[in-house]
């Protein structure tokens, strides 16, 4: 089986060539922006994701395409027109390969979307699933949404099997942005006031998302499916925070600060959706991967959570 990969330098893209390159009878064509001689597999030199890059070569007897490349989210986005720059990326680009794919006879396309399609938070609703009604709340996750729309056009005026993962926060060695702050924070020497946050979050350990992403590449129950993935077991913001610093060999040391005082500091500084994003809830609901594909997380938030830990500690010594 021959496989294209875009965003093999990205977070995800690097540990799915390291897994794809290791199967037999796989054959990985890693899709990057500019040369490089860091990836185990061949490569293909795309120069960018946009609506002119031309595939031709790299599509030559591919039977499957795993869509990983995007314009990441960036919390604080300081381009004028952040929807703008993002629909070209994660549209234009996207639909460009994707019609490409389907007229050099790609069978399936997968792209790996987010669950920020779906809104950002849960709080007082029920889990995200696969039948839950869109909606962004920022540029990101509209962009990914409206590319989600697009594809699923294509595939259904082409015939080639489309398959959307929708993955929530991806943590695992090398993480970055948030996840990568609360480390930071956790291995201050300092008491955290989270000690009541009891809220229900949804992550997804990067070799789960890997070993899922891989499982749709020729189920045949994946094909023109949508999949919410989480490692199925969701955790407080208190609870993150005693596995964080069990892992790094330090008390847990969470003082029993109200909620309340959270909510009220949030409206006295307009940061309500900061506030949120630390003692709201986001759940998904990722049944369905389970029982369509009979698939079960072949890691635990535990175990992934000290490989995690483990890479950071070694990074900053």
């Amino acid at each position: 089986m021959n496989i294209l990969l875009t965003g093999a330098t990205g977070f995800l893209g690097r540990q799915l060539v390291k897994a794809l390159v290791d199967m037999v009878g796989v054959n990985v064509t890693a899709a990057v922006r500019r040369s490089t001689n860091c990836l185990p597999s061949r490569t293909f030199e795309a120069g960018g994701l946009g609506a002119e890059t031309d595939w031709s070569q790299a599509l030559l007897e591919q039977n499957v395409v795993v869509h990983a490349a995007a314009r990441a989210h960036i919390m604080r986005d300081e381009v004028a027109e952040p929807l703008a720059e993002y629909r070209t990326v994660n549209v234009a680009g996207s639909e460009n390969l994707a019609r490409q794919a389907a007229a050099a006879g790609v069978k399936r396309f997968i792209y790996i979307s987010s669950v920020k399609v779906l809104g950002e938070s849960t709080s007082g609703e029920t889990a995200f699933n696969e039948l839950t009604a869109a909606d962004p709340e920022d540029a990101y996750g509209q962009s990914k949404y409206e590319a989600e729309e697009v594809l699923k056009k294509i595939a259904s005026e082409t015939g080639m099997e489309l398959v959307i993962i929708r993955p929530p926060l991806v943590y695992g060695p090398g993480v970055k942005a948030n996840f990568l702050s609360l480390l930071k924070l956790c291995q201050l020497s300092l008491p955290l006031p989270f000690g009541l946050v009891n809220n229900r979050r949804s992550m997804v350990y990067l070799d789960n998302l890997v070993d899922f992403t891989i499982q749709c590449i020729d189920h045949p129950n994946a094909a023109n499916q949508t999949f919410l993935v989480s490692d199925g077991q969701d955790l407080s913001l208190s609870n993150l925070i005693r596995i964080i610093r069990k892992a790094m060999n330090k008390p847990a040391w969470l003082l029993p600060v109200p909620v309340s005082l959270f909510k009220l500091v949030g409206k006295l500084t307009g940061k309500m959706a900061l506030v949120d994003r630390l003692i709201g809830d986001f759940q998904v609901d990722s049944s369905k991967a389970q029982q369509l594909l009979g698939w079960t997380p072949p890691y635990t938030v535990e175990q992934g959570i000290v490989e995690t830990v483990k890479d950071f500690m070694n990074r900053k010594n």
